[in-house]
């Protein structure tokens, strides 16, 4: 491969300036021709990298030739057929997340021993995966669960009326 530079061994750098060791490493299937190569990082990797792309062979009937060979799949980046269920995951997560602290901070205010309460089951259960996260609540008080729904709703709606989508369009558009 031109440009692709390879160095035959790796030096371990110690914190005061000495040098530990020189390292190589094989890299390739267990069986088969392996190439060594060096990693310039202290302790190299600890597992193997997931392949960004990789050939595989097509039997006869798969994808749109009716004849076997080999094709290139490639698992680097999203496909356009993406559907973005996680991104509005993670957007959901991210609100409850909010809703959470703000119904802390009111209850802080109006009911100490309803936040300690809350304070101490947020502290066991992470809010950061919204769904089990009122599921949970929802099994332990009802009441506080609709609230914590309630106030993410209002977030959201909230966010939307002052953003528009604009805000992320244009940033997304500035890079």
């Amino acid at each position: 491969m031109a440009g692709v530079q390879m160095m035959p061994a790796a030096i371990d750098v110690r914190a005061d300036g000495g040098v530990a060791a020189l390292r190589r490493r094989r890299v390739g299937p267990s069986s088969g021709s392996a190439v060594s190569t060096t990693s310039l990082f202290v302790g190299g990797w600890r597992r193997p990298r997931r392949q960004s792309c990789s050939v595989r062979a097509l039997r006869q009937g798969q994808g749109r030739s009716s004849r076997g060979g080999l094709g290139i799949v490639c698992n680097l980046g999203g496909q356009y057929e993406d559907t973005f269920d996680d991104v509005q995951l993670q957007l959901m997560n991210y609100f409850t997340y909010k809703a959470v602290r703000t119904v802390l901070t009111q209850l802080y205010e109006m009911n100490p021993p309803s936040y300690r309460w809350f304070y101490n089951f947020v502290a066991v259960n992470k809010p950061t995966d919204g769904k089990l996260f009122l599921r949970a609540l929802s099994k332990e008080r009802q009441e506080l669960a609709e609230r914590v729904m309630i106030t993410r709703l209002h977030l959201y709606g909230k966010w939307i009326k002052v953003t528009g989508g604009v805000t992320i369009t244009a940033r997304v558009v500035q890079l």
